[in-house]
């Protein structure tokens, strides 16, 4: 689902309207919190979460710090729901016998850096993740009642903000940013800006990350490429490539998650002929591409990168 417009508005008549449905939405979120029995994990749980519906950078970010741990000689552990796969979990991912359609894009991402369990119920997925490795990095689990984390790290885009600053469904948000503060050790804000002041609403330590193109010395530079993505945010994905020295001939936007159609596949081949160009897409669109249709994409890969590393060290105690 593409979030509506007025979301990224100022408070306007839908907002206002909208409002009542959103204490309702908050209500029901404190209920569930309410009557959880939060599962407490033998290893330390770093959750890796977002505050608005869509994307912000979580699964980049979740890559970023298990790189981190790496780097220390630490073995991290994914976990993650498993969103937009057929699978149930807990289960641990396998990216040779395992698809888009199984277990998600996201995870399919996080299993080719680190051993990834996925599960609906995450504290389920923990009790397995738990058994292997020396922290246990949650990709999305900060709304989630479940789960007691031991480090939680709030990823804000810094170009999106957080849109109007109300709840689903006047505005973006699950939560308010106030609850959501309770269980927040960090924000780590993507992109390198911080076009909406972020940083003077925030009482605790900010991180400041940045996109860095990731590509192979044989990488096509000088083609012409017709982009697509079905990310949280096209937009960011395209400007990327462009910032990368990359000339872009067209674009065309999915919804996140999206599972291709045939159609759809067949209108991306004839706009990118159209234009003499490439087909070009992020891992996260590529992973969920028929096999023989990857053939003819080129994959353009980048990574989050800490402005401070020795920042993100402290508060991950290596």
């Amino acid at each position: 689902m593409k979030a509506p417009a007025f979301w990224y508005k100022p408070p306007g008549f839908m907002a206002a309207l909208l409002f009542p449905l959103s204490l309702f939405w908050q209500m029901g979120t404190g209920v569930r919190r309410w009557l959880a029995t939060p599962y407490r994990a033998k290893k330390p749980v770093i959750c890796v979460g977002n505050l608005v519906a869509g994307g912000a950078g979580k699964t980049p970010s979740a890559l970023a710090i298990a790189l981190v741990l790496q780097q220390a000689g630490k073995s991290p552990v994914f976990v993650t729901r498993g969103y937009g796969g057929e699978m149930q979990g807990p289960i641990q991912v396998d990216p040779g016998r395992h698809s888009a359609r199984d277990v998600g894009d996201e995870a399919l991402l996080l299993a080719c850096v680190a051993p990834t369990f996925i599960g609906r119920d995450r504290a389920a997925a923990i009790m397995e993740a738990e058994k292997h490795g020396s922290h246990i990095v949650l990709d999305d689990g900060l709304q989630n009642p479940h789960i007691l984390s031991d480090l939680g790290f709030l990823v804000i885009d810094g170009e999106a903000g957080l849109g109007n600053g109300y709840v689903i469904p006047a505005g973006p948000l699950r939560e308010t940013l106030t609850m959501a503060m309770t269980r927040v050790t960090a924000v780590i804000i993507v992109g390198g800006r911080d076009d909406h002041r972020i940083k003077e609403r925030m009482q605790c330590p900010m991180i400041r990350t940045e996109w860095h193109p990731d590509l192979p010395d044989d990488f096509p530079r000088g083609d012409i490429f017709f982009a697509f993505a079905g990310i949280g945010r096209p937009q960011k994905f395209y400007a990327t490539c462009s910032t990368a020295g990359l000339t872009l001939a067209g674009t065309m936007d999915f919804p996140d998650h999206h599972i291709f159609s045939d159609s759809d596949l067949t209108k991306l081949r004839g706009d990118a002929e159209a234009c003499g160009a490439r087909l070009l897409t992020t891992e996260k669109d590529y992973v969920r591409l028929p096999h023989d249709f990857r053939k003819t994409v080129t994959v353009f890969s980048a990574r989050l990168e800490f402005d401070d590393a020795a920042a993100i060290k402290r508060l991950l105690r290596i």
